[in-house]
């Protein structure tokens, strides 16, 4: 048979291993920012300016600076920021790096267009610029890993699309019969994200010349949509690609085969199945319908064994060679890799049990569990990969392997020092939290002594984060050295025998799975079926049949300067600290002041878009925060939370105060909520909307002036001061904030809630 000699193209593999290291240090940069913030929320006044005399600062004394800011630096847009940054533009790029390399060698051919690569790589890179100046000017939709808006999510559709054709058309080119297992990973990946991305980031824009958008779906159903979505966004963005990313690398480095072809098989069609089933067990003891709660737990628990068999055949391919691991770095880093991976996939399911769940959610025992996954499966994969690639793209040796040992070593115990202090701190408050007295009353009633006792713990955190940006920052300066004393490689000469065409039909005996693994559109069409069946069964009953939310008659639609507040506290990423769903414990309903014993019902949320549940409780629960404080509290705390809750932790939010609403498209939103998802506004209140949310900022401000009389003569002040340029309260933002704040579950305190079944 003729032998057929081509390029493997190494370019857009080092393109994508740039953008790697580069965004992996900014992602760290962010995590570690957001990780100080939470001990030291002064950092934005030391940076900018402050009136707090109590506060050092780098700018002049005075708050303008950080007013100027309008809250770029807001914990809750880093958060946003760094978790966008680590998944889509650090996992996403090694993964990218990791498969262009892999599969033009798994495949015996170079890449199907050189064009598609290059468009893939600098569309992905623009959707991660975009999402950086997004989210730093506030511009999110607050679904957790999905919170760009809606234009970014058709940029990220697109280089997907273009991602897909080109590994599709590769594999249709290739000069190897049967697909390896990391192909099966690949295949998988691309088809359940663009399942998940599509399906999850429905919304209807504003207007076309606007960012703005809203979900399609509402409340649980939202809920239900984003959690099937954020679950399996860790499955099929953080697990699946790196999974086939592990079984190229991992016996490429060991120089030996993997442990077992048939673990392989059942690991990769269990763990896809499974996986798309487990996404409610992020929703346990909420308004979710109980059926899909206990069928995301079932799910959940039979995740261990696939994921299990995956970290088993890792481990076990170093069988023979575990004498390599001693002096290889490369190898050090995937053996943490796979072990952290194996002790996050058993956490997980752990997590997911009812029993611990009511302990573990909203607490920082998940921020521990996530990053066990994220530093150890995601980064320390990475790290080995790029180590490994650097030396043989450039056709030199590693310029340190000491450094690289100093990465492993430090990068290691950044994982403990911030694993272990958030189970701790996670311990600690779920504990806390539910502890009562024996006369019945909270021991720990007041929110911020659940706080103060874990900023230990946040500051031991923060050491870990040091410790592992520190080995980034040495990996950074090995691969600098490696590069110059190299010389980079662009194409790589090749050559393998063509494939002749025997057909797809299945051969006399030949195995079921052979057959499978040379038909690659079949291979597609049942990947596709498997990772889509657990979504259609939990999903489409929850969106179809009414009696999933069943009405509550007194829950009334948002007034128009309430839905402008709503999103402004998007805006800012308040659901990034703040939850809203009391779980029918008496611990929640006690403190949160549920009354009558009136924990979350779905039916409260159907005006809801998006839905903003939460998923960690730095601050204190809110859906029943209406009337709890009177309107200057809100004024205040806005303004410094440290002067009315000594001691608490979160940001000032001064620009909201000074910054006029803009309330041009009010009237507007009214109108999408009524004509797309017949939000029961009438024609006269949505004609009227103007007049009834000035008429609602008045009577705010005239509480406020009543409550406090030091804001109403530090408002005539800045009157004077300021003269026609002067914009009163009224029409300011904190006015529109406090009204939404103000609203929630005011509408369900009363004696008798009343359903639609019960009517």
């Amino acid at each position: 048979m003729e032998t057929q000699q081509f390029n493997y193209d190494n370019t857009i593999v080092r393109a994508f291993l740039y953008a790697t290291i580069a965004f992996g240090l900014v992602g760290f940069v962010l995590g570690l920012t957001a990780a100080l913030m939470l001990f030291y929320p002064e950092l934005p006044e030391f940076l900018f300016g402050t009136d707090d005399t109590t506060i050092k600062s780098l700018a002049s004394g005075n708050i303008q600076g950080l007013i100027n800011t309008q809250g770029a630096l807001g914990f809750g847009r880093i958060r946003m920021l760094h978790t966008s940054a680590v998944i889509f533009a650090f996992v996403c790029n090694s993964f990218f790096c990791g498969a262009y390399y892999s599969m033009q060698r798994l495949l015996k051919t170079r890449m199907y267009s050189d064009t598609l690569s290059w468009i893939h790589f600098w569309t992905w890179q623009i959707m991660i610029i975009s999402v950086v100046i997004t989210f730093l000017m506030g511009i999110n939709t607050s679904k957790e890993y999905a919170e760009h808006e809606w234009p970014i999510d058709i940029l990220i559709t697109i280089s997907w699309v273009i991602f897909g054709i080109n590994m599709f058309g590769t594999i249709a080119k290739r000069r190897v019969r049967h697909l390896y297992v990391a192909i099966w990973f690949y295949i998988g990946t691309w088809l359940a994200v663009a399942m998940l991305h599509i399906f999850n980031n429905l919304e209807v824009p504003l207007s076309f010349t606007t960012w703005k958008s809203y979900s399609i779906y509402a409340g649980a159903k939202d809920a239900l949509v984003q959690w099937w979505y954020g679950h399996n966004a860790v499955a099929f963005v953080l697990t699946t690609p790196v999974l086939g990313l592990m079984y190229y690398f991992l016996p490429k480095a060991a120089d030996r085969p993997v442990f077992s072809y048939k673990l392989s098989i059942i690991h990769f069609w269990s763990l896809i199945f499974v996986y798309l089933w487990a996404g409610p067990h992020h929703l346990q003891y909420t308004a979710l319908p109980a059926w899909a709660q206990a069928v995301g737990t079932g799910f959940s628990i039979m995740l261990i064994a696939p994921s299990w068999g995956g970290m088993l055949n890792g481990l076990l391919t170093l069988r023979g060679a575990w004498d390599k691991v001693r002096e290889n770095p490369i190898l050090k880093f995937f053996v943490v890799a796979v072990t952290c991976y194996g002790m996050a996939t058993f956490e997980g399911p752990l997590l997911a049990t009812k029993s611990l769940n009511k302990i573990g959610h909203y607490t920082d025992w998940v921020i521990g569990h996530v990053h066990i996954g994220a530093l150890g499966w995601n980064g320390f994969m990475a790290f080995g990969i790029v180590y490994y690639l650097i030396p043989v793209m450039w056709r030199t040796q590693l310029w340190s392997k000491k450094l690289a040992n100093w990465h492993f070593w430090l990068g290691t115990l950044g994982i403990i020092f911030y694993a272990v202090p958030m189970y701790i701190s996670g311990f600690t408050q779920g504990l806390m939290w539910k502890q009562f007295n024996p006369d019945g009353t909270l021991v720990w009633k007041n929110w911020l002594d659940t706080v103060t006792a874990i900023i230990p713990y946040y500051k031991m955190r923060f050491l870990g984060g040091l410790f592992y940006i520190s080995g980034a920052i040495l990996m950074m300066v090995n691969v600098i050295k490696t590069i110059k004393a190299g010389s980079f490689q662009k194409d790589v000469p090749a050559e393998a025998p063509a494939l002749a065409n025997i057909g797809s039909a299945r051969k006399e005996g030949e195995g079921i799975h052979l057959w499978i693994e040379r038909t690659p559109r079949i291979m597609a069409i049942l990947a596709f079926i498997t990772v889509a069946i657990g979504g259609l069964v939990e999903i489409i009953p929850t969106l179809t049949l009414k009696q999933s939310v069943p009405t509550i008659s007194a829950v009334k639609p948002y007034s128009p300067l309430e839905l402008e507040g709503r999103d402004l506290y998007i805006r800012e990423g308040c659901n990034a600290c703040h939850s809203q769903m009391i779980r029918p414990f008496r611990d929640e309903i006690v403190r949160f002041e549920g009354k009558n014993g009136q924990y979350s019902k779905a039916g409260e949320f159907v005006y809801d878009r998006p839905f903003l549940w939460g998923s960690k409780r730095t601050g204190p629960d809110l859906q029943r925060e209406g009337g709890r404080n009177p309107d200057s509290w809100h004024f205040k705390h806005m303004y410094n939370p440290r002067i009315t809750s000594a001691g608490s932790i979160m940001p000032r939010f001064p620009w909201l105060i000074t910054n006029k609403l803009n309330k041009t498209q009010m009237v507007d939103k009214m109108k999408l909520m009524k004509n797309y998802f017949d939000v029961p506004y009438s024609k006269a209140e949505i004609d009227s909307a103007n007049q009834w949310a000035d008429n609602q900022a008045k009577n705010i401000v005239k509480r406020i002036y009543s409550e406090a009389k030091d804001v109403k003569d530090q408002i005539e002040k800045d009157r004077t001061a300021k003269g026609a340029t002067f914009v009163p309260l009224e029409q300011r933002e904190i006015v529109a904030m406090i009204a939404y704040l103000q609203r929630l579950g005011t509408d369900i305190k009363t004696t008798q809630i009343k359903t639609a079944s019960a009517e």
